[in-house]
């Protein structure tokens, strides 16, 4: 039997992108010399994340598999607590696609880098143009938005909940990705109903470049505060070309979708799908360990090292995060069948100690248990993919070439 788990823990990157320079935070400060693991480890080494928890960064499973290795290899940053001899396969993977954002990761590891630049809205006040502000009031069948403005998710809530709750507008904001956000509460503007209003003109922003239309439902209130739900829901661009979840399943295999991979490729190629929050997610994948057949491909993406932590520049949130996944690793091992590829990777960095609140470029590790111990040394985005699809057989058909 030969499966594939392809594992991404969103924004983990390594450093060491040689076109880090090119891509920036707070408009004017590159990319360059940001590396999320090794900031990460440093800061543990100094005291720095010792909220909640103490010493040096403490991830011993992946770092035998060859996670510290990885690092070191990306971009030669002094990794303190990693010093593990791998015992996995390891390398590190640089992107190409002209962008560092969610989709442009996950699209290029699965084969297809991007064809082109995203689209964006201005750093203003307003942001959005007044027709798809009048397509949003019309889908929401209102009179106004609130927000329109480039906002933090968290913060906006706070200043605008309570409005939102009063007037039933939906608050809608972007950021630094091609995106467009909208909030709204569960239970005063209706789930459902923030899903169709999304849905309704996700068109309209896919046709402008801007690559999702992201739902972002909240609960509480002003007295208690406001709380993001794990009801999110991205309305993604369709990638340009197939991709690996299409390669799998064209070829009579499944693909389960754990997290956001399901709205990330717009449902294409995707069989199954899991969602919750990352410790749910965590157990739909060992489960998934019993489940997957012949031929299949499990692909999960866990979230929270980014949307918690990364954007909120939050070292020690960030810290103990990694440090709970590393304590989750042995029960994937111990699963872990003759034929079976589990190989954990990142999309794109968001190094907590950087200025500003975007992903930062980098290189991310490419580590893997197995295959025995392997190094393959600094590889693509798409040869991942490649490598993934060889391994379960497969023809590949985009870009990229097996490492295996």
């Amino acid at each position: 039997m030969t499966r594939a788990f392809l594992i991404v823990m969103d924004s983990v990157g390594c450093g060491g992108a040689p076109d880090a320079h090119a891509f920036f935070n707070d408009k004017t400060v590159p990319d360059t010399g940001a590396n999320t693991l090794a900031h990460i480890a440093q800061a543990c080494a100094e005291g720095r994340a010792d909220v909640g928890r103490s010493g040096p960064l403490a991830m011993p499973h992946l770092d035998a598999l060859g996670l510290g290795a990885a690092v070191r290899l990306a971009s030669g940053d002094d990794t303190p607590g990693f010093d593990a001899v791998p015992n996995g396969l390891w390398g590190a993977a640089q992107e190409v696609s002209p962008g560092k954002d969610t989709p442009t990761g996950h699209w290029e590891i699965a084969g297809v880098p991007l064809p082109w630049d995203w689209g964006y809205f201005p750093d203003t006040v307003p942001t959005f143009p007044l027709d798809l502000t009048g397509a949003i009031c019309a889908a929401a069948g209102v009179d106004g938005i609130l927000g329109d403005k480039h906002a933090s998710g968290t913060v906006i809530l706070d200043e605008l909940g309570d409005k939102h709750i009063r007037t039933g507008y939906p608050i809608v904001y972007t950021s630094a990705d091609s995106v467009v956000q909208i909030a709204a509460h569960e239970e005063h503007f209706g789930l459902e109903r923030l899903y169709t209003l999304c849905e309704a003109i996700a068109p309209m922003v896919h046709y402008m470049r801007v690559g999702r239309v992201i739902a972002r439902p909240f609960v509480g209130t002003e007295a208690e505060g406001f709380t993001r739900t794990s009801n999110r829901r991205d309305f993604a661009m369709t990638p340009p070309e197939p991709t690996l979840c299409d390669w799998v399943t064209d070829a009579g295999g499944k693909v389960h979708a754990i997290g956001k991979i399901g709205d990330i490729f717009a449902h294409r190629g995707i069989t199954t799908v899991q969602k919750g929050s990352d410790a749910d997610l965590m157990e739909h994948l060992v489960a998934s360990f019993d489940t997957a057949q012949d031929g299949d491909l499990v692909f999960a993406n866990f979230v929270e090292f980014d949307a918690k932590y990364g954007h909120r520049r939050d070292i020690p949130g960030y810290t103990k995060a990694l440090e709970w996944f590393d304590t989750q690793v042995p029960r994937l091992l111990a699963k872990i069948q003759p034929g079976d590829l589990v190989l954990f990777t990142a999309d794109h960095g968001n190094d907590p100690s950087w200025v500003g609140t975007d992903h930062t470029r980098e290189r991310v590790p490419v580590v893997a248990a197995g295959l025995g111990p392997r190094e393959v040394g600094h590889v693509g985005f798409s040869d991942i993919g490649a490598s993934v699809a060889a391994h379960l057989g497969l023809t590949t058909r985009g870009a990229g070439e097996t490492f295996l």
